[in-house]
């Protein structure tokens, strides 16, 4: 028994800092130099810790096909804060998503700034990820986000 103490004690740290690995800064995978304006209809939300999903169909412009984006934003309880709750999209709804495309190139971007179908233009970044417009605030700083610059 006196055996496996460290190694439960081990395992027990393990697993309890995965979540600290699942979350990850603006640069790790997105590029700041990168920018896309994705208009699209939503097609799937994922309201998850430590970072939300949402899913977009756009038409590629050079080549008409339909692509499906998948756009990162902060925690629920982030965008809480500022005023997006859950129920603000719905699939189908038309939507604007500002932001910055993943290193790998795939259909991934950073959300930094999300409009929604009511008009309203929510902050989407992770507070704290150094990512653009972060002040290490739910607010941010990008320009019509109604943060306050600092």
């Amino acid at each position: 028994m006196k055996r496996a103490v460290p190694f439960l004690l081990a395992a027990a740290l393990a697993l309890a800092s995965a979540p600290a690995f699942a979350h990850h800064s603006f640069a790790a995978e997105f590029d700041g130099n990168k920018p896309v304006r994705l208009v699209g209809k939503l097609t799937r939300v994922e309201w998850t810790n430590p970072h939300s999903y949402f899913y977009v169909d756009i038409v590629n412009p050079k080549t008409g096909a339909t692509e499906n984006w998948g756009c990162e934003g902060a925690g629920p309880g982030a965008l809480s804060r500022r005023g997006w709750k859950k129920g603000d999209l719905k699939i189908g709804d038309s939507i604007v998503v500002d932001g910055y495309r993943a290193k790998d190139g795939s259909h991934l971007i950073d959300a930094r700034r999300v409009t929604l179908p009511d008009g309203r233009t929510i902050y989407g970044g992770s507070p704290g990820d150094g990512g653009p417009g972060d002040n290490g605030t739910d607010q941010g700083n990008l320009p019509g986000t109604g943060a306050k610059k600092n």
